[in-house]
């Protein structure tokens, strides 16, 4: 499990483009950019993860610390928001901005863990059991159903709210996953010390 968890923070310590799929299919996909990058001065395994799209990439609709950890026998990646997250904006690619986010800027998102298992070469997740994951959109409250797969220069996600009250979707893909290929790799950035942590 020990080498699971060090496996899981390499592949995810990444940058993602689905270039191809949103050329392809332009009225059902949406140019998107999705970069992990490792955040020393925090807890093992705290990755940034800003997600933004192409034609605007310093401002993330999504920008999150995401923490993967062992449970039980398996893995999950806690999933924190970041207080006046605007400060913040663009640090996937400015180290100072990165080394700025400290541990009393999260706020842990109850309900929002991923719980992920290994699959094949990779790993697969989706966001624990019970519609607690809740998300603000376009005015309304809705639940989050999210899962993604990860394998060698590839990951696949999809993300869809729900009514928390007719479990109607209201926003997210109709269309199938959103089909990601790897653009940049930042796993020599993570500290040995995590690694070590991790053996133990």
């Amino acid at each position: 499990m020990s080498n699971s968890l060090a496996r899981l923070v390499r592949m995810l310590s990444a940058g993602f483009s689905n270039q191809q799929q949103a050329f392809e299919n332009p009225p059902l996909f949406a140019h998107i950019l999705v970069k992990f990058r490792p955040l020393p001065q925090l807890a093992p395994g705290s990755l940034l993860l800003e997600q933004s799209y192409a034609i605007n990439p310093v401002a993330p609709y999504r920008i999150r610390v995401l923490r993967p950890e062992r449970r039980d026998r398996g893995l999950i990646i806690h999933n924190h928001a970041i207080q006046a997250e605007e400060r913040f904006w663009g640090a996937v690619e400015d180290a100072e901005k990165r080394a700025a986010i400290q541990e009393h800027d999260l706020r842990l998102l109850e309900g929002c863990t991923y719980v992920v298992r290994e699959q094949g070469e990779g790993f697969v997740g989706e966001v624990e059991p019970g519609c607690r994951c809740l998300v603000e959109r376009k005015g309304a409250t809705a639940y989050l159903v999210s899962s993604f797969s990860l394998s060698p220069g590839r990951m696949e996600t999809i993300d869809r709210g729900h009514d928390p009250q007719s479990h109607e979707q209201l926003w997210g893909s109709l269309a199938g996953c959103f089909e990601f290929t790897q653009t940049a790799d930042y796993s020599d950035e993570l500290p040995a010390a995590w690694l070590e942590a991790f053996a133990g």
